[in-house]
């Protein structure tokens, strides 16, 4: 599988509740920082940084969208 996003991109976190529950909250907007190796089953991952607060998480492309 190939990356979907590119360095620099702004996309939306899609948080995740208890049991894998998407969870209501405001849009947060991140920053693609860095492209991270894929996982074993095939999963790009990436790390990204908060627009709003200082916060950097490392999710997989299913946990984002894009902004639009």
């Amino acid at each position: 599988m190939a990356y979907n996003y590119a360095i620099n991109d702004d996309v939306l976190l899609q948080f995740q509740g208890p049991q894998g529950r998407d969870v209501p909250r405001q849009r947060n907007v991140y920053t693609i920082t860095a492209r991270l190796p894929i996982e074993a089953d095939g999963r790009p991952r990436y790390r990204i940084k908060s627009k709003a607060e200082k916060i950097e998480r490392v999710v997989t492309e299913e946990q984002i969208s894009q902004l639009g």
